[in-house]
Order: structure tokens, then sequence, then C-alpha cells
């Protein structure tokens, strides 16, 4: 519990159930640890794998040429 100033805010409660202290220290503690990374800055994201980078079947630009027609068919 949180007090500010002379009244006292719950910032947790237990719905429905009768959860031990243990049970409540546990839930606590997850709880404190999936926030304490969040300092308003968002997260990055996860490194993609080789195996599933989707951007290495893009083909890169051909050059310009009379030819470049065919060469869009022939295996890179």
């Amino acid at each position: 519990m949180a007090e500010s100033g002379a009244e006292t805010v719950a910032l947790l409660s237990v719905v429905r159930g009768a959860p031990t202290a243990e049970e409540l220290a546990v839930l606590v503690a997850v709880l404190a640890s999936r926030l304490a990374g969040r300092d308003g800055e968002p997260t990055a994201a996860p490194k993609v794998s080789g195996w599933t980078d989707r951007s290495r079947y893009v083909r890169g630009r051909l050059p310009h040429s009379s030819d470049g027609w065919r060469a869009s068919t022939f295996p890179r």
C-alpha cells in the first residue's frame, strides 16, 4: 500500500481467492521485474535470425541496359 498524505491507497487488491503471503510476494516480484525495464523508452526489437529474415529474398536493382528485361529472369 502506498500512502499519499493521510489516506492509504491500495495499489494491488485480491478480487477472488485467498492467496498466501508467499504467493503475493511472488506476484509482486514478477510485476516489479516486468516493469523494471520500462523507463518510458521503447525496447529494442528482437534480433531476427538470418534463416527467418525475409529481406534476403528481395532482389536488388538491376543495371539499366537494353537487355535488362532478360537479366531480370536470370538467377543471381
